[in-house]
């Protein structure tokens, strides 16, 4: 497939609302394909459509972290259908931002709720870093 530009800031498409996925097209499979190539190379643990200019609501991961590893993980259209009360602070980077982390608390774990490439409703329960992550890419 193939590397896309990543959108930085200030460009307005970071600020948009990404619009439900409501059919599954070899167009969705193949942008999810060049997402995954695109955070891979960059590279990064996750990554959302705006990020390469689409208003879609796409989201690839990748997550390893000493024990974890989620592998590749497409998410369509997802939700985060519940969230702990214990809270978790890390510290973000994000492709869109080079060069910039942040400190940021966010639910220590979350599960969320998504369609996969073939549209097959699927949950995820993400702790730690890979809550991180989920929560970030949907924000």
């Amino acid at each position: 497939m193939s590397i896309v530009k990543i959108v930085h800031v200030p460009a307005d498409v970071l600020k948009s609302t990404a619009e439900p996925v409501t059919d599954i097209t070899d167009a969705i499979r193949t942008q999810i394909q060049n997402m995954f190539d695109t955070m891979y190379a960059a590279p990064g643990i996750g990554l959302a459509a705006n990020q390469i200019g689409m208003l879609n609501r796409v989201v690839v991961m990748h997550v390893e972290d000493g024990n974890v590893d989620t592998g590749p993980v497409a998410m369509i259209n997802p939700e985060i259908i519940s969230a702990s009360e214990d809270i978790s602070e890390m510290e973000e980077g994000c492709l869109s931002i080079p060069g910039q982390l942040g400190k940021v608390k966010r639910p220590k774990s979350v599960k969320v709720k998504f369609l996969d490439i073939d549209g097959n409703e699927q949950e995820l329960e993400g702790h730690d870093l890979v809550s991180h992550c989920i929560q970030h890419e949907i924000d």
